[in-house]
């Protein structure tokens, strides 16, 4: 069981206008995107959470659209890169140019210095630049000729992998994966949306108007930072992790042959994390066990990894979640908290 302490009045009522203001921000997003509400959701939390996103789903869904709506929104910075097979490192974070006029070199900063960063079809670059963006989305900062340059702040990758058309695609390393912070699955929309989306997309376009500020983001990183996680929510995001390591501890035996790796510790962390900052969306300064339920899922979807025998059985990485989540015990709420 966990308890929650008294909660600084000033804390609360900076996480009450943090949810007010965020769901400005969503109005404005709405106004263009339609549906997505899952994505959207998880961008955010990925925004105060500083964290990085990727996206699965098939082209056409609107993913480049809804980072640039949400920037237009955050007045951030929005940069988009197409990752091809002759891509490299130099066409992303920059290189040095030799003007003979004046006998210097001169630093030519790449597309990855942005607030929102969108990574399309990141499987498509060949390894090197895949390391460059690694740097990048771990360090914060990029190294052009033996010099480092810090990446403005915040700074949040949002890259997207396409789940056909897999020919000529370089599996990203399990290192850059894990970096990560969630995994989101969008789908096609449903009737009604679609319908919707066809009359915007005719119709005259929608203004987006700027709602938050850039220092202002950055305060609302902070307070996310200060959002009271009790020591027995942490215990639960780590046994989430643990289970995925062995299983047979918690009862399921079962899916031992089925998983050949577990969720590092930056599982645990992020779960954390991003649970801190669902709480603030929700405006409140402290965690319950059913945020970090809710988030559980897209941070360890893909730190796990399937064994044959899963694949030949085509058991999916959502079953063996599901799983899991039922097993492990989440904190009891005391009554009336």
């Amino acid at each position: 069981m966990f308890v929650i302490p008294p909660i600084d009045a000033n804390l609360q009522q900076s996480v009450v206008t943090l949810a007010k203001r965020m769901e400005q921000v969503l109005f404005e997003v709405k106004r263009v995107i339609v549906g997505q509400d899952h994505l959207l959701e998880n961008v955010l939390i990925a925004l105060l959470a500083r964290g990085h996103l990727l996206v699965e789903g098939m082209p056409g869904l609107a993913k480049t659209l809804t980072v640039n709506t949400l920037a237009q929104a955050l007045q951030a910075q929005f940069k988009r890169i197409q990752f091809t097979p002759d891509l490299m490192p130099a066409d992303l974070i920059g290189s040095r140019i030799f003007h003979p006029r004046d006998a210097v070199f001169q630093t030519l900063l790449g597309p990855v210095f942005a607030n929102l960063l969108l990574a399309d079809e990141i499987n498509r670059a060949p390894p090197k630049v895949q390391s460059a963006l690694l740097e990048a989305m771990q360090e914060g900062q990029v190294t052009i000729a033996g010099q480092s340059h810090a990446l403005p702040k915040p700074f949040v990758v949002m890259a997207t992998q396409n789940p056909i058309e897999t020919e000529g695609t370089y599996p990203l390393p399990e290192a850059q994966v894990d970096r990560f912070m969630m995994k989101i699955i969008i789908d096609y929309p449903n009737a009604d949306e679609e319908f919707v989306v066809v009359q915007r997309v005719i119709g005259p376009k929608q203004q987006v108007q700027p709602v938050i500020t850039h220092d202002e983001l950055l305060q609302m990183q902070s307070v996310c930072k200060q959002v009271y996680v009790d020591p027995s929510l942490i215990r639960y995001a780590v046994s989430l992790s643990a289970a995925t390591r062995d299983p047979g501890r918690f009862g399921l035996e079962a899916l031992a042959p089925l998983l050949m790796h577990g969720a590092s510790p930056r599982a645990s962390i992020w779960m954390i994390e991003a649970a801190r900052a669902l709480a603030a969306l929700r405006g409140r300064a402290y965690v319950l066990p059913e945020d970090l339920s809710a988030v559980a899922p897209d941070v360890l979807r893909h730190r796990i990894s399937l064994s044959d025998e899963a694949i030949a059985t085509q058991v999916g990485t959502a079953h063996i979640l599901k799983q899991l989540l039922a097993a492990v015990a989440a904190p009891v709420k005391p009554l009336g908290a």
